[in-house]
């Protein structure tokens, strides 16, 4: 059987056993804060296994996308040195919330592998946890699998958890004996060997606890099942070759590599590691490109960022020195389009980031080569022999450079690497990136929001239908403690049992309003759902007192709620707009949806063209006048993708879901608040469009009456123009036309003025047509260090350009010796320019002297050995610094 049609066979399977069957998640957790990214299929579960959401079905099975690289389950350091390590990989798992437990987990797993795949009975072993009489017993009496080939193994091996804290339980693994050829030979090899003998095929994991932060495990409301089985893995075993990598879901992309590289899988053992870590990580960075991870400096696309420049590293070794994972994308596409069509929709967006992000990747070498070259003649020069494991981290983290190659190329210079001072840099790096992670504003579930759940229930939103309505006051939270009330003057939180204001989510803002009761008055200023089932309205207690259980009427704010309904419509507009200009690649990746604007990130790797955001505008307002109605319905999840309704990047959805339809231009998935018809928006202008990330453009725009203001500000601007130009309509263009022209004409004559100045001053210092005496003194600034000839001058006012043409020509005047050059411009800032004559640039360098005189004025540069610059933020230092020339060149003139 192929790996597609092992995928469909579980799925068909469990679907026969009742399960529902799922798409597979995204590989971005939609609102966990404490994953990276989906690493096992029962992440999206979470909810359902600690009983705080509910779902239309107790049973469930699917093919889920994992990514281990990062966190507690990382193989990102291992691929290409096992058979059996992934960053990338499928899991297949069928699941129990609260319906089946141990036994018939245990005899549906038996069945799907004896009966329906047909594995041979004879080599499947069991391990079970070492307390779990129970497992064992169905396994022995039930199955009929004799006790010698049950094992008990402790905790490390058959207790299994998501992470640090979540949802865990003892386990069950079914094991399959590959024979004594594939094992390590050891007379001692048994199952729980490290070798590739005693194969773990699949994972039963019984979940029946909760572990907190402090590690406490507590028992789950409805004891239920996870499991877990690699595709790969599966597919190796059943196809009868020793590695996951040589089964029909990645050989065919190794093959491809061997293609295009000239190398042979088989030939090389270092070369099949780098074969094996090219084709794992381009499956890797495909998908998590594809569910809108783009490479970045911190977070998801770090990680990402971190793969892609292994895979790149591995390329080069197999001596591949221009970029070549670009051109992989195809072959991955090919292998995995059945399972997960939606990745050939931007097949090219993927193709180009990737080819971006390697051409980043040989300059950041090219610069860490310097940087690395460095470090090692400072090393040397030191006597040394060991490299600091800081600098090394540095090179690592903020530059990219592979530790392996940092610690291949000091090897072959004579030197090691400190690894204790690297693993203590790195230690500090990941504590600082965790809390950073916690506070990347994701929320976080407090313990606040779900005792109130917990004793008062959820709050129903009414705000699709309703305006304003009544409500229960059943909770007041001051300062993160729940009270019983609260007077005029303080500022609180309220939970109420139902309200029409609605909660931030899905980038739309929450809603502002009133609570009233009789003379007690309370404004609410924003509406938050720190919970998906709670909405919390922060407010200041304007009049009287409110206490828990009072009947008070909810009222929103109606005119700031319309402008949200019409930025949110127009949004949905501008995406369908974009994939028409664009092309189909584009996704959201982000959103703001506020009462006087709206902001949308999306997938596109080049600015747009001018022309490209007038089609944009143009197709928008073209929907707008067309005045569509704007439909709304309630279905199922998979009924409505197959319908052909967009789901949003980042957001996570239940079985049933709201789509928002306009016509036949736009469907998508969204819970927020719309107007009813195009027409309602008015007028649509983008105000911006710039990018924000690689591979993330951003629009900002705005609707209706902003929309309105912003043509009148703009007709202001123009009238300002023509008053400025005294120029009638349609005449600006010409006038400033002319008006550039004249500037240009009159800079030339600066430049030519300052080449003037230049001459004058060389004729002030040396003397026309004459060289340089040797007597020191004789010639107005110059000074002679080490029988070499030293100019500096400070000529302020001046750029770059002309501080360089000062140096040229002082170098041709000179015929021998050095000159540094330096100039406070208006804004503030400092120049400084350094030319060495050729025939003393075997004894000191430009660049050596810049770098040193730069750090004077709080600045940096460098260059070429005849000639070199550097900017400064200090001009009050700039006269010291010209000093330091002559100290600068009298160190580097006296070395041997």
């Amino acid at each position: 059987m192929t790996g597609n049609e092992l995928r469909r066979s579980f799925l068909n399977y469990f679907k026969k056993m009742d399960h529902n069957i799922l798409p597979s998640s995204s590989l971005v957790p939609g609102d966990d804060p404490t994953l990276l990214f989906t690493n096992a299929g029962m992440v999206r579960f979470k909810d359902l296994f600690l009983g705080k959401v509910k779902r239309d079905y107790v049973r469930a099975a699917t093919s889920q996308k994992c990514v281990r690289a990062g966190g507690k389950h990382n193989d990102l350091e291992v691929v290409g040195t096992t058979a059996r390590h992934h960053t990338f990989f499928e899991m297949l798992g069928n699941f129990s919330f609260g319906d089946y437990f141990k036994e018939l987990a245990i005899e549906m797993g038996w069945e799907f592998l004896t009966e329906v795949i047909k594995l041979p009975k004879e080599r499947l072993w069991v391990s079970v946890f070492k307390d779990d009489d129970e497992a064992l017993k169905i396994w022995n009496k039930k199955i009929g699998l004799p006790a010698d080939r049950i094992v008990r193994l402790g905790e490390e091996h058959n207790f299994w958890s998501m992470g640090e804290t979540g949802p865990c339980g003892p386990c069950s693994e079914i094991i399959i004996d590959q024979g004594e050829d594939i094992g390590c030979g050891k007379m001692t090899c048994k199952l729980g060997c490290d070798c590739d003998r005693y194969l773990e095929l699949w994972n039963l994991v019984f979940m029946e606890y909760n572990r907190d932060e402090d590690g406490k495990t507590t028992p789950l409301p409805n004891p239920s099942i996870d499991t877990g089985m690699g595709l790969e893995r599966l597919s190796a075993v059943v196809q009868g070759v020793k590695s996951n990598y040589e089964s029909d879901l990645i050989r065919p992309i190794i093959t491809y590599i061997e293609d295009i590289t000239d190398k042979r899988y088989g030939q090389s053992k270092r070369e099949d590691v780098s074969l094996c870590v090219i084709a794992d990580h381009v499956r890797a960075i495909t998908f998590l490109i594809c569910d809108g991870v783009f490479p970045a400096n911190e977070g998801r696309g770090y990680v990402l960022r971190r793969i892609l420049r292994r895979a790149s590293r591995h390329s080069k070794i197999i001596g591949q020195d221009k970029p070549v994972l670009y051109r992989i994308v195809d072959a991955v596409i090919d292998v995995m389009k059945e399972g997960y069509p939606e990745i050939t929709d931007i097949q090219e967006y993927i193709s180009k980031t990737i080819l971006a992000e390697e051409e980043r990747f040989t300059s950041t070498l090219d610069q860490g080569m310097r940087i690395l070259d460095d470090l090692i003649r400072k090393v040397k020069d030191n006597g040394g022999s060991e490299i600091p494991g800081d600098e090394v981290f540095k090179l690592h983290d903020t530059y990219g450079f592979p530790l392996d190659l940092t610690d291949e190329i000091a090897r072959e210079n004579g030197f090691s690497i400190n690894m204790d001072g690297f693993n203590m840099a790195m230690k500090v790096q990941r504590d600082k990136a965790r809390a950073s992670w916690k506070g990347t504003g994701e929320i976080e579930e407090s313990t606040i929001y779900k005792e109130i759940i917990h004793n008062t229930g959820e709050t129903i939103f009414t705000g699709y239908d309703y305006t304003e309505g009544e409500a229960r006051i059943t909770a007041i939270i001051r300062e993160d403690s729940l009270i019983e009330s609260a007077s005029e003057g303080e500022d609180i939180d309220i939970v109420v049992d139902k309200t029409p204001l609605y909660g931030e989510a899905g980038g739309q803002v929450g809603d502002k309003g009133r609570i009233t009761k009789g003379e007690v008055m309370i404004d609410i200023t924003d509406t938050k759902r720190p919970l998906p089932s709670i909405f919390v309205h922060a407010g200041k207690v304007r009049r009287g007192e409110i206490k828990i259980g009072d009947r008070v009427h909810m009222k929103i704010d109606e005119k700031r709620r319309r402008a949200i309904a019409l930025n949110h419509t127009a949004t949905h507009l501008l995406h369908s707009a974009l994939r028409q200009v664009l092309g189909d690649h584009v996704k959201q990746s982000g959103s703001l949806v506020d009462n006087d604007r709206l902001r949308f990130d999306y997938t596109h790797f080049s600015p747009t063209t001018t022309r490209e955001r007038e089609r944009i505008e143009e197709l928008v307002n073209e929907k707008i006048r067309s005045n569509h109605r704007v439909d709304i319905s309630v279905m199922d999840q998979k009924e409505a993708v197959d319908t052909g309704a967009i789901a949003l990047f980042g957001e996570k959805y239940g079985e049933k879901v709201r789509v928002v339809t306009i016509s036949d231009y736009s469907k998508e998935f969204c819970g927020g608040t719309h107007t009813g018809a195009t027409g309602d928006i008015g007028l649509f202008r983008i105000v911006y469009e710039g990018g924000v990330a690689a591979g993330v453009r951003r629009i900002e725009a705005v609707t209706g009456y902003m929309a309105y203001k912003e043509m009148k500000k703009e007709e202001e601007r123009l009238i300002e123009i023509q008053e400025l130009l005294k120029a009638r309509p349609s005449e600006e263009s010409l006038k400033v036309k002319k008006l550039l022209d004249k500037v240009k004409e009159q800079e030339r004559e600066i430049e030519g003025l300052k080449g003037k100045l230049i001459s004058i001053t060389l004729t002030d210092g040396i003397k026309a047509g004459e060289g340089v005496s040797s007597k020191k003194g004789e010639i107005s600034g110059v000074r002679e260090i080490n029988e070499i000839n030293v100019l500096t001058k400070r000529m302020d006012n001046l750029d770059m350009r002309s501080l360089r043409s000062f140096v040229d020509s002082a170098k041709v005047r000179l015929k021998s010796g050095i000159i540094v050059v330096g100039s406070v411009t208006d804004n503030k800032k400092v120049s400084l320019a350094a030319g060495v004559t050729n025939d003393l640039t075997e004894r000191i360098s430009a660049g050596e002297i810049i770098k040193e005189v730069a750090s004077i004025v709080d600045g940096s540069g460098g260059g070429r050995a005849d000639m070199a610059q550097a900017g400064g933020r200090n001009p009050s230092k700039l006269d010291e610094a010209l000093e330091k020339v002559y100290e600068v060149v009298e160190k580097f003139s006296s070395k041997p």
